[in-house]
């Protein structure tokens, strides 16, 4: 198994539009520069998804409308509260899974319910910094 790592980085600049890109930029609590989520004090502010998970649901980069790609990572194990340092400067604060919504089925018919805990994890940038493709991922897990 590799170690932990950024696959690919994409920005949402407008609603259904996923792009990819060579790198991003994080903004400590606004989230990635250039995509609709960017906002400050939102919980939404990044999407990370492993590409484990893509693979398994036959679905390709930037289906799920993702930022970042991972491989190596457990994401659907990551909870609220967990931390993903990525490179050296970058680091999300988990907030909550990313729900499946009705849109998924525009995809394929079912995927909203095949996605059901499996679609990614949302987070906010606590430590901003650019995000490229290699960059190895650390996850802390929130202290119980």
């Amino acid at each position: 198994m590799t170690d932990p790592h950024v696959v690919w980085v994409r920005i949402a600049p407008s609603p259904g539009r996923s792009e990819n890109v060579a790198s991003l930029n994080l903004i400590e609590n606004i989230g990635v520069e250039g995509d609709r989520h960017a906002k400050p004090d939102k919980r939404n502010q990044v999407l990370i998804m492993d590409i484990e998970t893509l693979d398994q649901l036959g679905l390709q980069a930037g289906d799920l409308k993702e930022n970042i790609g991972t491989q190596g990572v457990e994401v659907a194990d990551l909870a609220e509260g967990d931390r993903v340092r990525i490179g050296t400067d970058v680091e999300v604060l988990i907030s909550h899974s990313c729900a499946p919504c009705h849109k998924m089925n525009a995809i394929r018919d079912g995927l909203e319910a095949e996605l059901e805990g499996r679609r990614g994890m949302l987070g906010v940038v606590s430590c901003g910094g650019v995000v490229l493709p290699g960059d190895p991922v650390h996850v802390v897990k929130r202290n119980v």
